[in-house]
């Protein structure tokens, strides 16, 4: 199918998708959460021309499985990454469950600042009770309660982004001002749970907004800027899709390649003896490179890009750079990120004007 040219994203949280993926990694596990992996992987990406690099998170360890992965926080880790790259974009996982919106909101627009202008969010929950524990707050319970977290944090973190304008700070040194208080908002939001008064402490981030992604069915699509595309097969990624109401849309896509060593197959039954390889729901290619290429190839049109969940990093992402990526670009069916470019340029997303510039404008005029 003929459409624009997929963008591709990567998952890079632990050793892979698989809870097991650590029994066939290239390091050793102590090396899992050292700087030196986490740049390798990062550089790899970027050099294989993915567009995004996302990072899962929560405040519990992943899986509740014989094979539990330790984590450093996911905005710590894309900070790194920021920091060690120069094209890819970066997209932490924060969940809204439980944080303060307002600290999400400084985080990310911070973020934004080390990166250039490349930062996304992936919106993501806390759905086991144990995090509200952690947290040391009220359980949030059901996935109506979730969703309402979600909804109402995504709004208030998009006010405080655009509580500053994008000529607040003016540094003047002949009058002793660094910011025009003019130029500073007050968000003064009421939910159904808290209040926010504001402004942000960090300047607008240098996209205005970042890129927030998420799954339409626990995020309103209208607060969106990618959907991520649940369905097992193209025809329930189409509907879905269709049916997303937001800019942009990505499948998600679990992957498992033939290597030089084992098929696709023996790797995956290599790792179920240690566990089950869960059914998210998501499309899911296990066997050659070609057939991946092939399967993301009918995607285009579909949707307007992917984010990978590699079985086993270490293993299925140099298939992907080697035999996979080549391919598409070769096609057109997908597309390199371009140096100097923010992330919502990556994705064709305008830079959205301040609504309290905008709103002051259109004071004037009348």
């Amino acid at each position: 199918m003929s459409g624009p040219a997929l963008r591709l994203a990567l998952e890079i949280d632990g050793d892979g998708a698989h809870p097991a993926a650590w029994r066939r990694a290239a390091h050793s596990p102590d090396h899992l959460l050292s700087p030196r992996r986490v740049a390798r992987v990062a550089a790899a990406a970027e050099n294989a021309g993915f567009t995004l690099l996302t990072l899962d998170d929560g405040a519990l360890p992943p899986g509740a499985g014989p094979d539990p992965v330790g984590r450093i926080g996911a905005v710590e880790r894309a900070a790194f990454i920021a920091a060690s790259t120069s094209v890819v974009g970066v997209a932490p996982a924060v969940p809204l469950t439980y944080a303060e919106p307002f600290h999400v909101s400084s985080q990310l627009a911070s973020l934004d600042h080390i990166s250039v202008g490349r930062a996304g969010w992936v919106v993501s929950e806390e759905v086991r009770p144990e995090a509200a524990a952690v947290w040391g707050r009220p359980l949030v319970d059901g996935a109506e309660a979730r969703a309402r977290e979600s909804r109402d944090g995504v709004e208030v973190v998009r006010a405080l982004w655009d509580s500053w304008e994008d000529d607040a700070v003016i540094r003047s040194v002949a009058t002793s001002r660094y910011l025009d208080r003019d130029r500073l908002h007050y968000v003064d939001f009421t939910g159904d749970t808290y209040t926010v008064k504001g402004p942000a402490i960090v300047p607008r981030p240098p996209q205005g907004q970042l890129v927030v992604l998420g799954h339409p069915d626990r995020v309103p699509g209208d607060r969106l800027d990618v959907a991520l595309i649940d369905g097992r097969d193209l025809a329930a990624v189409s509907a879905s899709a269709s049916a997303a109401g937001t800019p942009r849309t990505f499948a998600e896509v679990e992957v498992a390649l033939d290597t030089a060593d084992a098929t696709a197959e023996e790797r995956v039954a290599d790792l179920e003896r240690h566990g089950p390889w869960s059914d998210r729901g998501r499309l899911r290619h296990i066997g050659s490179a070609a057939g991946l290429a092939a399967l993301l190839g009918e995607l285009r049109g579909v949707v307007d890009g992917v984010r990978l969940h590699p079985l086993v990093l270490d293993e299925d992402l140099p298939e992907l750079s080697r035999l996979v990526l080549p391919h598409l670009f070769e096609r057109r069916d997908a597309v390199r990120p371009l140096p100097g470019a923010s992330l919502r340029s990556h994705l064709g997303l305008d830079r959205p004007a301040n609504r309290n510039a905008a709103a002051a404008a259109q004071e004037d005029v009348r």
